[in-house]
């Protein structure tokens, strides 16, 4: 058992990405789904698929390299941890890398990126960024 499912999750797509691996799976949950999901719509991901039924659901990740051949994921951060939550308001969400990458966060409104959240005009937890 994964004490921090979110920590292992990003840590499998940073090193599947370092290997130079097109595809990637970790064990289903809602929030690596939904989590996926904003990667994908970022760019990060090419595509995201479930497979499997009850205990034995894994969530397939593709991952996307630029043209040189360089993984599109570079670096992944983790901010707020199990022994330490993060917390930012709207108002304190900076741009990640000037911009080139995302910061994704926990909001009462679901697990949205930066660019949603300052939008939106809504605060969450940290949970990490990425570029």
């Amino acid at each position: 058992m994964v004490s921090d499912p979110i920590g292992d999750f990003i840590n499998r797509l940073k090193n599947a990405s370092a290997v130079g691996s097109e595809m990637t799976a970790t064990p289903y949950s809602k929030v690596k789904e939904s989590i996926s999901d904003i990667l994908k719509k970022e760019g990060y991901l090419g595509f995201v698929n479930v497979k499997g039924k009850g205990v034995k659901k894994t969530l397939e990740t593709g991952l996307i390299y630029k043209k040189d051949s360089s993984p599109k994921i570079s670096e992944v951060k983790r901010i707020s941890k199990p022994g330490r939550r993060v917390y930012k308001s709207f108002r304190e969400i900076k741009p990640v890398k000037f911009g080139k990458g995302t910061l994704v966060l926990s909001t009462p409104n679901g697990i949205i990126s930066e660019k949603e959240a300052k939008k939106m005009k809504v605060g969450g937890e940290a949970l990490f960024e990425i570029w």
